[in-house]
């Protein structure tokens, strides 16, 4: 603790002093809203400058597997933080959880389905033809999404229905757009002003998918202002945001 406090400080030393540097952050989709908050506020507090990319977790893996030059990774899914851990491509004992992920069944406002009322049995609805997941081959939310179903007892009825975003923000402006009929997206994303005006939701309860630990991890090599920024996911401000935009905390 000691060691991160001290870090924070330097870090925070060095931006008065006009020496502050980009920090390269890969972030999963699902924190779309919520993360250009916090680095609103970081770059404000500190004078470093965030570059954020989004995209999908298994893909930004694969990448920092083979060498992409990020300095923090803000992984959906803290399972490949830690592989990049073992991998000796990120710093020791740097992956931290620092929220847990929820979804939801979002349909428009235009739909006529009571997605409160029928849940997951929404999606058997004959007027559904096309149903937006993340994909489920590298982004843990459509992971989560293809478990609810399974749970469900609906999977097998409705997967040819399947339109698979790239990630989870994609799968989100598919259905919003209206290119599908319904989508399993994350509460997070359902609660930013432009979701919440243009359709409702129903949360899907945990315990119908595995629970989705989201993981911070630091890069080997990444400088001392890319450390100041792993630790602040971790501030208890940084918390509140994550909070406001639906995560759960570790």
């Amino acid at each position: 603790m000691r060691i991160r406090i001290v870090a924070l400080l330097i870090a925070l030393i060095v931006a008065t002093n006009g020496y502050a540097a980009d920090v390269k952050v890969a972030a999963a989709s699902d924190l779309n809203f919520a993360i250009k908050e916090i680095i609103a506020k970081f770059e404000k507090e500190t004078g470093h400058h965030v570059l954020l990319t989004m995209g999908s977790s298994g893909n930004f893996h694969a990448q920092l597997m083979n060498g992409a030059p990020f300095d923090v990774f803000l992984s959906a899914d803290a399972n490949y933080p830690r592989e990049l851990e073992k991998a000796g491509k990120a710093e020791p004992g740097s992956t931290f959880i620092y929220a847990l992920g929820k979804i939801v069944l979002w349909a428009p406002s235009n739909s006529k389905i009571d997605v409160q009322r029928s849940q997951m049995k929404s999606l058997l609805d004959p007027t559904i033809k096309k149903i937006s997941i993340a994909n489920p081959d590298h982004a843990p939310y459509g992971k989560a999404a293809v478990a609810a179903m399974q749970k469900a007892g609906v999977y097998d009825s409705v997967r040819s229905k399947l339109v698979l975003g790239e990630n989870i923000s994609q799968a989100a402006q598919f259905v919003q757009s209206g290119a599908a009929d319904i989508g399993i997206i994350a509460l997070s994303l359902a609660l930013a002003d432009a979701m919440k005006s243009a359709g409702r939701y129903w949360e899907i309860p945990t315990s119908m998918y595995p629970s989705m630990e989201q993981g911070a991890v630091l890069m080997k090599g990444a400088g001392l202002a890319a450390r100041a920024f792993h630790e602040w996911m971790r501030r208890p401000d940084t918390r509140q945001i994550l909070t406001k935009y639906g995560f759960g905390l570790p």
